[in-house]
């Protein structure tokens, strides 16, 4: 079960079945089915202060995903920042909706094993992303 909730923000505009069903997809391309996954949807003063609390980082991002697989069932908690979704998609020249999309599938990636951390690995995680956009 895929839920979407808001703290400080209004929902964003998503369709939440057709979004429901192409994380399903995704997933379903890695092998993977999907549990329990939560979005949350907030601002940036939130997700900092779940960064700070959670990570132990002092900093803003866009998406925080905590990861509790089992096997090959998703299980996790992501929680979005619209405002800095709102401000890549300005940097990146980017449509907000691609963007929030981009961030949204960003997370479950992650669940399904995909890192952007180390050498190489963001080009790889871009990579996942388009191929993941392209089947919505």
């Amino acid at each position: 079960m895929i839920t979407y909730s808001t703290e400080n923000v209004k929902m964003p505009a998503i369709r939440k079945r057709e979004t429901t069903a192409w994380i399903r997809r995704v997933a379903a391309t890695y092998n993977k089915k999907v549990g329990e996954v939560g979005y949350l949807f907030c601002d940036d003063e939130h997700i900092l202060q779940v960064n700070r609390e959670y990570l132990g980082h002092d900093y803003y991002t866009d998406i925080i995903t905590f990861d509790y697989c089992e096997d090959d069932v998703l299980n996790g908690d992501l929680v979005i920042s619209l405002d800095t979704v709102r401000s890549n998609a300005e940097l990146f020249h980017k449509p907000y909706e691609e963007e929030l999309h981009r961030v949204i599938i960003h997370g479950i990636l992650h669940l399904c094993g995909i890192n952007d951390k180390g050498p190489g690995e963001r080009e790889q995680m871009e990579a996942a992303e388009n191929k993941a956009l392209s089947l919505l």
